[in-house]
């Protein structure tokens, strides 16, 4: 059995990547990190009772991290991987920035993985295996207007991700990044035709990404096959960078 903790288990792209793990791999036991908003993973526990199931957590919460984890610990006994996917937009212009709009966002795209990472880092360590996978976005390589909060808090989780990969190399542990582009899940559900078309305009690929592309990364880095890949940003963009 492998042990899989996703953060934002109840979006899209969270969602995703716990499916893809439910059904490309029958050793497979998701948690779905979840606060408030339960009813999508709710939805998949009822898909997979017997290998899904959900853990409370605030992912800006030290003791929220470390309950959580000993739950996993508790029920399988191990904890294989992380999907650190969880993550928030609060864009604006810095100029007219509102200070909240700046702390809260480095602290749910930031320092909610600096605590992730940490609170598995022990047991992965005292079991010589662990897989992390952070969710960044091509706003760390590629901001747009109206993101400095964003696009910040994004470029310091590749900087964490890469150092971290060189700490735990040693003890089997491999830490890696993914850079979406523009994928199709709720986070995109604001914008108009227009907007789209034009958004779609700007990719080679004349099109927006799914959850299951950005899914079957994570399960490539996650596997046993990827043990030589650490430390890596990976782009899922459609070729826009």
């Amino acid at each position: 059995m492998r042990s899989i903790l996703i953060t934002g288990g109840n979006g899209g792209l969270g969602l995703g990547i716990g499916r893809y793990f439910l059904e490309k791999d029958p050793e497979a036991k998701v948690w779905l990190g979840v606060r408030a908003n339960r009813t999508n993973a709710e939805a998949l526990v009822g898909e997979f009772p017997d290998r899904c199931q959900l853990v409370e957590l605030e992912v800006t919460s030290k003791e929220s991290w470390e309950a959580a984890v000993a739950t996993v610990l508790e029920v399988d006994g191990r904890l294989d991987v992380l999907v650190n996917n969880a993550g928030m937009h609060r864009d604006g212009l810095l100029a007219t920035m509102e200070d909240d709009a700046w702390s809260s966002v480095i602290s749910a795209n930031l320092d909610a993985v600096f605590l992730g990472c940490r609170a598995v880092i022990r047991p992965m360590m005292g079991q010589r295996f662990g897989r992390i996978v952070n969710i960044a976005s091509l706003s760390a390589v590629l901001p747009p207007l109206g993101q400095t909060n964003y696009a910040a808090a994004k470029a310091g989780v590749v900087a964490l991700t890469q150092t971290l990969a060189k700490e735990v190399a040693r003890a089997g542990i491999t830490v890696n990044a993914l850079l979406p582009g523009y994928i199709q899940t709720e986070a995109l559900s604001h914008m108009d035709e227009e907007a789209a078309k034009r958004a779609k305009a700007g990719i080679p690929m004349r099109r927006f990404g799914t959850p299951t592309e950005v899914a079957s990364a994570v399960f490539f880095l996650a596997c046993q096959d990827a043990a030589y890949v650490t430390g890596s940003a990976l782009k899922i963009d459609g070729g826009i960078f």
